[in-house]
């Protein structure tokens, strides 16, 4: 069984995050307009940037998380060779890059309970607030029966904080 890793940041910590991570590929969820800039090291086709709002539910002139950004993420997730980490991040390192993790973890482990999983990201990560729309997609799109939902529900809301410190999440596989 090989271990692989995904890296959990906020934007402000990427380019350290990749630089000290050694990471290969590279998943940014950001609403639209927010500045960002690849670092190098990543080549164009393994980054993959999702555009939409941390929202859980439809508001106006805000991009909802739906099934296409979760079949993206996932399709992307199972390119990944996994010789090299993978960072994920989003603007503060919470919500969205803390359910992206969750979910790449369920995809590429499909054995691993959900409620461990879920356990193990707060451990990780006591502010991680893992968006709960993203989870929820996830969870019908990888038949997890509610199961995937349920666990982040029963972790609850992380504590309160500016910005997630950035994090590793450890892929069996």
């Amino acid at each position: 069984m090989s271990l692989s890793a995904v890296h959990v940041c906020p934007l402000s910590k990427l380019e350290q995050v990749v630089a000290s991570t050694n990471a290969g590929h590279l998943l940014s969820l950001l609403a639209a307009g927010t500045e960002m800039v690849r670092p190098p090291s990543i080549p164009p086709r393994n980054h993959l940037h999702l555009v939409m709002h941390d929202i859980a539910q439809v508001q106006e002139g805000m991009t909802l998380p739906g099934e296409e950004h979760v079949r993206s993420l996932l399709d992307f997730a199972c390119r990944w060779d996994r010789a090299r980490p993978l960072v994920v991040h989003c603007y503060a390192g919470i919500s969205r890059s803390t359910a992206s993790a969750y979910i790449i973890a369920a995809a590429l482990a499909p054995w691993r309970d959900e409620m461990e999983l879920a356990q193990t990201l707060r451990r990780l990560s006591p502010s991680a607030t893992p968006n709960p729309r993203l989870v929820a997609v996830a969870d019908t799109l990888l038949e997890r029966n509610g199961r995937m939902t349920e666990a982040i529900r029963a972790i609850g809301r992380g504590a309160d904080a500016f910005e997630g410190t950035p994090f590793e999440l450890r892929i069996e596989g």
